[in-house]
């Protein structure tokens, strides 16, 4: 139910139950996740169902809801599967689940009827009469398109019950087709997008140059004429593809990342009732880093405008603390200029490296030992931090690193390993170890 004025849900997505577990202590009101079939985000380590009952039940210990990805475009061949996944979700009670195609939207109304139903922007939820029409069938939530603007957003807001919710993306990556729809994948590698097999071919390196063909031979347009380019992938020398420039310019792949700190107020204004943080594939340092600012702004937002305004370069710093692409809002304020684009590099910023996150912790011979899964390489004497989730972030050193069967390492260079950890300051569970980068 929107309440006007209202402080939104702050909903944070989660790779792994590891992951889960630092969202709901970071401070999310509501983590979304994926199981192994059926979520687009096939990549993504996702959820066993052992995994989705223990994070359906660590969550709701504490007070958050989970909501569960079933958002492919299904087809012929996955519907019976999806009626026994689905199946088995109604068996858990995850707090809702996210659907955008209306054949997986009817088997999850008939087999899963006392599970709330969100509808995903995989569905390119763009207009009011879209949103009536999903509120119609049964839907209690409907995610919109990142091609909104606010003003469009409240439009809709306007002219839908309240009992209706809206979700709209506040933070992450920018798709550059339409809502998700990208046939890119698909054609270049084979591997279906919307089936969650997506590789990412909008952040690949590509060559484009400016060239007509005169007797089979490349050549430069001629002045006057309207440019051609052709570009090609890295991977894939002499595979060159069309590219046309009209008056409305090239249209290029890589965009910024959305980021909306600074403007929650419009959002809020707009009748939005969930703040949505993109990233099912993020680690847990990504997680940590933008629940715990995206949290703390809300919660001053809360306190006063005045409060929420003093802490804006707080923000800004802590959310640069994992990895990024530079910013933009996205079609939030219009659509977006050139200024929106990325085109020099397809690769992160990073100003910290995810060391791992604490998952339990001993005594031996009177000091305390923290066990991680180690993320990435590191040394005893190295001089790290220990990020916690109350805004916290301590200095310390690395004095001692052990393995499994306790013998002693000067450096972890092996990701994944199992570790125990001394450290020159206490640390507990869901603490983020990392170092600058």
């Amino acid at each position: 139910m929107h309440k006007q004025g209202a402080i939104p849900e702050l909903l944070i997505p989660a790779s792994s139950l590891e992951v889960l577990r630092v969202a709901v202590r970071y401070g999310a009101d509501a983590v979304y996740i994926g199981g192994e079939a059926f979520s687009l985000r096939a990549k993504a380590k996702n959820f066993s169902i052992s995994e989705m009952q223990e994070g359906i039940r660590y969550a709701h210990e504490h007070g958050v809801k989970v909501f569960v990805t079933v958002n492919i475009l299904a087809h012929n061949e996955d519907l019976e599967e999806a009626d026994a996944y689905l199946t088995q979700l109604q068996a858990m009670k995850p707090d809702a689940l996210l659907v955008a195609d209306p054949g997986m939207f009817m088997l999850a109304r008939r087999l899963c009827p006392d599970i709330p139903i969100h509808i995903s922007t995989q569905a390119n939820n763009v207009n009011y009469e879209t949103f009536l029409f999903w509120h119609q069938l049964g839907a209690e939530r409907v995610v919109c398109g990142r091609e909104l603007s606010l003003r469009e957003i409240k439009q809709i807001r306007e002219r839908i019950p309240d009992e209706l919710e809206i979700e709209a993306f506040i933070h992450g990556a920018m798709c550059i087709s339409y809502s998700g729809r990208c046939l890119l994948s698909n054609y270049l590698t084979g591997r279906d997008a919307n089936h969650g097999a997506c590789t990412h071919p909008c952040r690949w390196e590509y060559t484009l140059d400016e060239t007509r063909q005169e007797d089979g031979m490349l050549v430069h347009t001629r002045l006057g004429e309207m440019p051609r380019f052709s570009i090609e992938e890295e991977s894939r020398p002499g595979e060159r593809m069309s590219v046309e420039e009209t008056e409305r310019g090239t249209f290029i792949f890589n965009s910024k990342d959305l980021c909306m700190i600074e403007h929650i107020p419009d959002m809020i204004d707009a009748g939005i009732d969930s703040l949505k943080i993109e990233g099912r594939m993020k680690n847990a340092l990504y997680v940590a880093t933008v629940a715990r600012t995206y949290r703390k702004a809300l919660d001053d937002l809360a306190k006063g405008r005045d409060v929420y305004e003093s802490n804006m370069d707080w923000y800004h710093e802590q959310i640069r603390d994992c990895t990024f692409r530079p910013f933009t809002t996205g079609f939030f304020y219009g659509k977006p200029g050139p200024d929106a684009q990325i085109y020099d590099s397809n690769t992160y910023e990073r100003n910290y490296i995810y060391l791992g996150c604490v998952q339990g912790f001993k005594q031996i011979d009177g000091h305390q030992y923290v066990e991680i899964t180690q993320k990435n390489k590191f040394c005893v004497g190295d001089e790290i931090e220990v990020m916690r989730p109350d805004g916290e972030n301590t200095v310390t050193v690395v004095d001692e690193i052990r393995d499994e069967e306790g013998a002693c390492m000067d450096s972890a260079p092996h990701p994944q390993q199992k570790l125990w950890i001394k450290l020159r300051t206490s640390a507990d569970i869901c603490d983020i170890l990392r170092k600058r980068g």
